[in-house]
């Protein structure tokens, strides 16, 4: 399976060497080889076709703040949904792909989302073997999807992230959640951003994290679902 991994931002300054970047967080989550396309710069494949699946990262950025970037990110995200090729989003990719398609993605009222949340599942689809009625995975926004794209079929979710994972036509799925975060690393994140979060949503970040992520089941899903 050939795939690419469009890059969207780097670790925060001070975690770069705890678990890689985000291109290597993938490769080791899912086991499998990327190449990498950094998107801020404009790198894309000459054709969508040169590989049969996509990943777009997470990114400090929102998809609707006036970067250069993001436009065309929109575009090739319309023209992969149109192609046979599969893609996959997590978190800002997740958003991008509900922005892109034509949802809505804002600022969350509830606030921050951070440390390890429960996720039920609604819908099983074929390629998410094992079955699994929960996800525990780990949270790290401010964004999220609050107008599904025409089509989008809600997989699972929360109270608190009810889209936090959807899938559009056959090919395109999102997931708010990120199942490539080391628990290090998310926890390192968390410290950075304690004062934004609040100390009443940090406290219960750094308790939630006695709950052990799915993430090695997720990534039998999504390996499944880029090779079905």
């Amino acid at each position: 399976m050939t795939l690419a991994v469009l890059v969207c931002d780097d670790p925060p300054p001070g975690l770069e060497g705890m678990a890689g970047d985000y291109p290597a967080m993938f490769e080791r989550l899912l086991g499998l080889p990327l190449t990498p396309f950094d998107v801020r710069t404009g790198q894309y494949p000459a054709q969508i076709e040169d590989f049969e699946g996509y990943l777009i990262t997470g990114s400090r950025a929102s998809v609707y703040d006036p970067l250069p970037w993001i436009p065309p990110l929109e575009d090739f995200v319309r023209a992969v949904a149109a192609s046979s090729s599969r893609l996959v989003g997590v978190c800002f990719g997740h958003q991008m792909i509900g922005q892109a398609l034509g949802g809505k993605v804002e600022r969350w009222p509830l606030g921050w989302g951070v440390g390890v949340h429960r996720f039920a599942i609604y819908r099983q689809a074929p390629w998410m073997e094992p079955a699994l009625k929960e996800l525990r995975l780990i949270l790290s926004c401010q964004d999220q999807i609050t107008v599904l794209p025409p089509g989008a079929l809600v997989l699972g979710g929360s109270e608190f992230s009810p889209h936090a994972i959807i899938q559009v036509g056959e090919n395109v799925l999102g997931m708010q959640p990120h199942p490539e975060f080391p628990v290090a690393f998310a926890q390192a994140l968390l410290e950075q951003r304690r004062e934004r979060v609040g100390e009443a949503r940090y406290t219960e970040a750094r308790a939630s994290f006695a709950l052990e992520p799915t993430a090695r089941e997720v990534a039998g899903w999504i390996r499944n679902f880029l090779a079905s």
